[in-house]
């Protein structure tokens, strides 16, 4: 796979015509949320016909948590459209619609596209992110969700061949979004750092990443163009630590969290990382990682230095103070059927990520740590 190029954004967004030039797109598939609008880039799309002759078809029919019928519904206006190139531009919805509808292109649309083996295709496609935090524009995942429940797709052609950052499209975000989509990004660091599957490669990128976060964070928030600048590029090298490693545990319980209680992902994420962290650094002698306790051990040493820390418990204990500083809402449960459904609801496939090994009983604990019991 050739490597991903990045791409300058300028007043007149050049090297994007050149990127479109030289993929000799003619048919442009747009997929982006109704909130472009408020964007520059929108007029930069609204033109392109008339300057470069290339007919934009625009996709907007999805929501936060994708449907399968969404995508569905993205194959069928993208195939009768005749178009031969993809832009995304928004957060991670809108990637996963997009990377969807690309692998799906390529299948029997006659069938359920999740039942069919993925179909290579030179589809050129492009991602603009307009948060910081999902690092989709780096990862060959994407996230859908199929009568209610998620699906995880994976393929190397998933990730994008090109990537615009613009950090001025970050300024004007709520302070909310802001804030989930940074410990979104973080959390990808911190769970890459630990993931049984990291490397030497995937542990500098997190550094790397968590660093930045760390550095940039008032800043940032209070829309600072060089920290936004920063954070996207946090948000990118924590996505290429979890395209080498995948999420793990946090990410594994987060996702209920999200769709139970209507937070958004990145606080679900962070409310899970903050309980699990300490936990696990209380149960090493349960680790899978088949590097052994002492690894992890060090491993956990390392990834506290990283905050700051000087033992691995400060370094959760700086990390539970950094949410607490945030300020975000701890949701509560207003019955057991809750709990339940929450620890049925855990993926397998990422626990296998997780360096610790979690019973169905020690998650319904961590469960009952994370979220508030109403009185």
């Amino acid at each position: 796979m050739e490597a991903q190029r990045i791409l300058k954004a300028d007043h007149e967004y050049r090297e994007l015509d050149e990127w479109l030039k030289q993929a000799h797109i003619t048919r442009l598939f747009l997929v982006c949320g109704n909130s472009i609008e408020r964007l520059d880039i929108a007029g930069y799309f609204h033109s392109l016909e008339s300057r470069l002759g290339i007919h934009v078809t625009r996709f907007s029919d999805f929501a936060p948590n994708p449907a399968y019928e969404s995508a569905v519904k993205g194959v069928r206006l993208f195939t009768s459209g005749s178009c031969d190139g993809i832009i995304a531009v928004g957060g991670g919805s809108a990637m996963d619609v997009a990377k969807c509808i690309k692998l799906f292109s390529g299948m029997d649309p006659n069938r359920n596209f999740l039942e069919q083996k993925a179909v290579l295709n030179a589809i050129p496609f492009l991602a603009v992110p307009t948060t910081a935090g999902t690092g989709s524009e780096a990862t060959r995942f994407a996230v859908i969700y199929y009568h209610g429940e998620k699906q995880s797709i994976t393929d190397e052609s998933l990730i994008p061949a090109a990537v615009l950052f613009q950090d001025k499209f970050l300024e004007p975000l709520p302070v909310y979004q802001k804030k989930a989509a940074m410990l979104d990004a973080l959390c990808h660091g911190i769970e890459s750092f630990w993931s049984v599957n990291s490397t030497v490669e995937s542990r500098e990128l997190s550094k790397a990443a968590i660093t930045k976060i760390l550095e940039n964070r008032d800043a940032y928030l209070s829309g600072q163009q060089q920290a936004c600048k920063e954070m996207l590029a946090a948000s990118y090298l924590a996505g290429k630590a979890i395209n080498i490693t995948q999420t793990t545990a946090g990410h594994a319980m987060c996702y209920k969290l999200t769709s139970l209680y209507g937070i958004a992902h990145g606080h679900a994420a962070a409310l899970s990382v903050r309980r699990l962290w300490p936990y696990m650094l209380g149960h090493l002698e349960n680790g899978v990682d088949s590097r052994g306790e002492k690894w992890l051990e060090e491993m956990f040493l390392d990834l506290a230095k990283t905050f700051g820390a000087d033992t691995a418990r400060e370094g959760a204990e700086v990390f539970d103070r950094f949410i607490a500083s945030l300020g975000l809402e701890i949701p509560v449960s207003g019955s057991d059927e809750e709990y339940v459904t929450l620890k049925n609801s855990v993926n397998a496939v990422r626990m296998k990520n997780n360096p610790i090994f979690l019973s169905t009983e020690e998650i319904d604990g961590l469960y009952h740590d994370i979220i508030r019991k109403k009185e």
